[in-house]
Parts: C-alpha cells; structure tokens; sequence
C-alpha cells in the first residue's frame, strides 16, 4: 500500500464546535479511511499553514481522492492537500530508471 501525507486546515466554524465540544478527530478520520482500505498511521494538530497533518496508507491513488473528497464535502474543512510519500527503495528505483532515459535539453 502506498502512503500519503494529508495537510489540511478547518473552518472556523469547525474550530468553533471543537472548542465548544473537545473531540478526538483522529478516530472519525480513521474511520474514513478504514472504510476507503486504508489505514491511519498517525495524526496530529499543527500550527502554521495547515491546522493538522496526518500520514495514512491506502491502496491507490483513488483511494486517496476519495479520502480528500469525503472529508471536504461535510464542509468542516476548508483546505486540503495530499502528498504521496516514496520510500528510499522507491526513490533509489526511480532513480535507477531515469539514468537509463533523459530528456532533450530545449533547442537542442
């Protein structure tokens, strides 16, 4: 299974229900992705550009979509982005393949 790390942020009017009645998001999250063949590795709330991140394991690309658009279409949140994450055997492989191939140089 391919692993993913999803960034994402919430309304303020999610933040407000949350502050109003403290919840563990982590468990509905892990639910979802449960359901999608996948699995949560870990969650967490940050500060910055996103208000948590999360790494999560699914089984394919559209997998991964459909954990983006089931969590945005509720409304709660308003920023999402997803970034597929390659092992260092993964990376090594695609490196050995693009030293057998290269890209013409423009105007060349």
């Amino acid at each position: 299974m391919a692993r993913y790390l999803v960034e994402f942020s919430y309304t303020k009017e999610a933040v407000a229900a949350l502050v109003k009645k403290p919840e563990d998001r982590s468990v509905a999250v892990g639910e979802l992705i449960s359901k999608l063949g996948g699995r949560l590795l870990d969650f967490y709330f940050t500060f910055g550009d996103c208000d948590g991140v999360l790494i999560a394991e699914l089984p394919d690309n559209v997998a991964a979509l459909a954990v983006d658009m089931a969590s945005v279409t509720p409304g709660h949140v308003s920023k999402i982005k997803t970034t597929i994450l390659l092992t260092p055997q993964e990376a090594m492989a695609a490196m050995q393949r693009a030293g057998d191939v290269a890209l013409r140089p423009p105007g060349a």
